[in-house]
């Protein structure tokens, strides 16, 4: 509800947080006829819109499909629905995970074409084994993981070399992220850092040492 939300959110800035991820979230599983609290908050747009109007020196990011949102009825309206939540007070969008990065520069070309102007994060992560692989298509319902990434995985006979060749892609996913310009990149780890660390060395970013300075 907007009381609860507004808690929360004084909660917050009390404690000197002053960057906040609005999404709408995802419905219970195994709950087909569950219904929202309230209509205060529909959409993540309405999260938006009221953490600008409530604290508006906060730095609200939102989330962006470069595959595709599953519940949206077509890519046009998509990004209109983006667009709607930039207008509303979005400083920046992250990206669901992806795997082929020309869907990457698809969607961010078609963001700029729409007046989409804040920076869009692309967000990654590597695959680490077999049945993480499954969970994360799970988790990004719609991800789409291509032939050669598959063809690689299937080469693998065992999640130790499963894990190499998920960071080894994810690292060249990045390099040429880097190289055509992008604003930044956020890393899924699900609690596994260390595949973070090896994609941050493999580029030469920066050494583990300096990475938890």
């Amino acid at each position: 509800s907007r009381q609860e939300i507004a808690q929360i959110l004084d909660h917050y800035v009390d404690n000197g947080i002053e960057n906040i991820l609005a999404l709408g979230g995802d419905p219970p599983k195994n709950q087909p006829d569950w219904t929202p609290h309230s209509q205060d908050f529909t959409y993540a747009v309405d999260l938006v819109r009221y953490i600008k109007e409530r604290h508006p020196h906060m730095c609200i990011g939102v989330a962006g499909f470069p595959e595709g949102h599953h519940q949206a009825p077509d890519r046009l309206r998509e990004i209109d629905f983006l667009k709607e939540k930039v207008d509303a007070g979005a400083d920046y969008v992250v990206t669901q995970l992806f795997f082929d990065n020309h869907d990457f520069y698809d969607f961010r070309e078609r963001c700029v074409l729409a007046g989409i102007n804040v920076p869009i994060i692309a967000g990654i992560m590597p695959v680490l084994s077999k049945k993480s692989m499954y969970r994360m298509v799970e988790l990004a319902v719609g991800s789409r993981l291509p032939a050669r990434l598959l063809r690689l995985i299937s080469r693998a006979d065992s999640d130790d070399y499963v894990a190499k060749a998920g960071i080894h892609w994810a690292s060249e996913q990045v390099r040429d992220l880097i190289d055509n310009d992008v604003s930044g990149i956020h890393f899924y780890t699900l609690n596994r850092s260390r595949a973070t660390i090896q994609i941050y060395e493999s580029l030469g970013v920066r050494t583990s040492d300096q990475f938890w300075s």
